[in-house]
């Protein structure tokens, strides 16, 4: 699955250990809206839940830099 933007900085965040509240403040965008892409990446991915997306876009991206 290929990210847009936001869901590459979002899954960032995440890997960095930031909550949907600090996503949305860090983007300026509301929880909810965080909530959504966050939904949308796992799905995405087929994955069990955020921090298994984060595993599995992070073994097919090995070169992409979280901080």
């Amino acid at each position: 699955m290929k990210l847009s933007p936001t869901k590459l900085k979002i899954i960032k965040l995440l890997a960095r250990g930031f909550s949907d509240k600090e996503i949305s403040q860090h983007l300026q965008m509301s929880a909810r809206t965080v909530q959504t892409h966050i939904n949308s990446i796992v799905l995405g991915f087929s994955a069990r839940n955020r921090t298994h997306a984060v595993a599995i876009y992070m073994q097919a991206n090995p070169q992409t830099k979280i901080l």
